[in-house]
């Protein structure tokens, strides 16, 4: 096969046990890799109603037919499990080199099933995988693990790991690959440590076999030059400020979600902006794989009592711990940026669960004395001091593990947790941006713009731009825009280069430029509407596993706060999101009954099961 590798690695942890199995070429072309052979997988071989932290779920890393070679940012992967924060599928995607390394070892997926009796780590050297005890490892940070593990195995392995709250199984642990890089969303580092498995170490070095090695060097050289006249001689504004340039642009519009989505503006925005960091702790820009854009942050802060060096924090991040919990402290939310990575946790459920519990404590629902600590809004030590609890499960921390909702749940007050389908928003307020509304109620994870990201033509104008606050015309467009993310997840590239290559001539949602890029790197010879098809395949199958497992449209909901309290400042003052009018548009062009199940029709026509 050439892109793909040809091999499925299926590891039983409860007997120990390793097996090979043969990639179904057939399979691959329809559900091209990455997020769609996870998918594919899980509808076929995995009971929806599980117990996500049971020895029933399955884990599954999937690696897609561009990762790993020199297309721009061809360095994904996916982890696709079920998820223990919300009970839906979850498919969490990280960069880095470890994905480029798991491909390059001779792998396209691992299936992890069952429970180890003890710790262990899997072991995966040019295509030789063995599973190893992981005893002395239990308890480590995953900045230590993989130190520890370069030196047991080779000082070049690639390593994606768990931490303490993964261990723990904090509901929102998130996997973390080369230190800094997380499967971040939806508690698979939880999965992971339920199954008693710390660790995957990699090593590989053969190339991944491409079918037209020069007409896939002169689409790579064409991308790549396309994207530097782009630039106009300038660096990406990416490199120079990260993901953290986008306060900018939700401030501006009255997206930015403040002190737990009561706002749409924050006053201290411009202290923790791209800018202020690069100014402040920036050390310098970093790259995954491949890629051309190099946004990660190395950074380091050495104000007393937040010292402290790594990576981040993202734009997510700052959202999350800065604006939402009030705090413009950017010395400390990136000290808890840095604790989440050191312990696996997802940062933007740790800041949302935080920015809760802020919200009731300023109502008078949760007391100081319960907490341990005063907590208002704005108060930067008290984030960090939370976050550590939490990887600790200590105190009020062991609720904060479970998420906001379980905690608003808990104090009766689910009003008050921000989420769709049981996960925390991302850091758009969907009442000043309308599309990001009807993409968090019906990503097939729970809230996400990672699952299909509108913030890019409601906010950034790539590839063009239409109006954030418009309602009646975004059912058409989030639906390309889904579709469109589930071929660029399954190819194994990164989002913030793809987009650029989303439109065709009639300046429709398309992916013309991966088309080709795969095309000449696998021989798979897809036409344009095959390649839409895959895509939404994989959305559908993802639906259809909702469905088993009893979600429906009571299901795609917004709280209230989003649906009936209007913004009370900013630009999108006096806005609600309307999700209710854009469902209606949604679901016929999705091919879904008025309950969003997936028609026979629709079914049938991309080849899924029809229950």
């Amino acid at each position: 096969m050439y892109g793909w590798r040809g091999k499925i690695l299926r590891v039983d942890l409860t007997r120990g046990t390793i097996a090979e199995q043969p990639l179904d070429p057939e399979m691959a072309k329809k559900f091209i890799g990455g997020r769609g052979f996870g998918i594919q997988v899980l509808l076929e071989e995995l009971d929806a109603r599980c117990d996500p932290l049971g020895p029933d779920n399955l884990l599954i890393m999937a690696a897609g037919p561009l990762t790993g070679t020199k297309a721009p940012t061809g360095a994904r992967y996916m982890v696709m499990t079920k998820s223990p924060l919300t009970g839906a599928v979850t498919c969490s995607n990280s960069g880095g080199q470890f994905p480029a390394a798991l491909k390059r070892a001779g792998v396209d997926m691992i299936v992890f099933a069952g429970r180890s009796p003890a710790p262990v780590y899997l072991w995966l050297e040019e295509g030789h995988a063995e599973l190893r005890p992981a005893d002395h490892l239990w308890g480590k940070t995953t900045h230590e693990t993989e130190d520890a593990l370069r030196l047991e195995t080779r000082p070049e392995a690639r390593v994606a790991c768990i931490g303490p709250a993964g261990e723990r199984q904090v509901l929102f642990a998130s996997i973390m690959n080369d230190k800094d890089r997380a499967a971040g969303r939806s508690g698979v580092g939880a999965v992971m440590g339920a199954k008693n498995l710390k660790a995957v170490a990699v090593f590989g070095r053969s190339a991944v076999p491409i079918c037209d090695e020069t007409t896939f060097k002169a689409l790579v050289k064409q991308f790549n030059q396309k994207f530097s006249e782009g630039l106009k001689g300038q660096p990406p504004g990416l490199r120079t400020y990260g993901t953290a340039a986008t306060i900018t642009g939700t401030q501006t519009i009255g997206a930015l979600p403040t002190r737990n989505f009561q706002q749409g503006t924050f006053e201290g925005w411009e202290a923790i902006n791209g800018q202020a960091l690069t100014d402040t702790y920036l050390v310098t820009h970093k790259a995954c794989y491949s890629c051309p854009i190099a946004c990660g942050r190395v950074t380091k802060v050495t104000v007393p009592g937040f010292e402290g060096e790594g990576e981040g924090p993202e734009y997510e991040t700052i959202y999350a711990m800065g604006s939402n919990c009030g705090v413009d402290n950017l010395a400390a939310l990136t000290k808890a940026n840095y604790i989440c990575n050191e312990q696996g946790m997802d940062t933007i459920t740790m800041g949302s669960t935080i920015a809760c519990a802020m919200e009731m404590f300023e109502k008078g629902i949760l007391s100081e004395q319960e907490i341990g600590m005063p907590l208002p809004f704005g108060d930067g030590r008290a984030l960090v001091a939370l976050t550590r609890l939490t990887a600790e499960r200590k105190g009020i921390g062991d609720l904060l593990a479970e998420g906001s909702l379980r905690l608003a749940r808990h104090y009766g007050h689910p009003e008050l947790a921000i989420t769709a389908k049981g996960q925390e928003f991302a850091g758009y307020d969907p009442r000043a941006e309308q599309g990001m509304g009807l993409a968090y109620a019906t990503s097939p994870i729970g809230a996400s713009h990672m699952r299909g990201d509108p913030a890019y033509i409601e906010i950034l104008g790539v590839p063009f731009l239409i109006d954030p606050l418009t309602w009646e015309d975004k059912a058409q467009l989030v639906k390309d825009w889904q579709d469109s993310f589930a071929v660029i997840d399954a190819a194994g590239l990164c989002v913030f280069f793809s987009v650029r290559n989303l439109l065709t001539a009639d300046r429709a949602i398309r992916p013309q430029g991966i088309m080709e890029l795969l095309n000449a790197a696998t021989g798979a010879g897809y036409t344009l509407e095959e390649l839409c098809a895959a895509g939404e395949r994989i959305f559908n199958a993802e639906r259809l596993f909702l469905i088993r497992n009893g979600f429906s449209r009571k299901d795609d909901q917004l709280p209230d706060r989003i649906t009936k309290e209007p913004l009370p400042d900013g630009p999108a003052k006096g806005m609600v999101c309307h999700l209710d009018a854009m469902l209606e548009d949604y679901y016929p062009r999705r091919g879904w009954d008025n309950n969003g199940k997936p028609t026979a029709e629709k079914l049938r026509a991309l080849g899924l099961p029809e229950s």
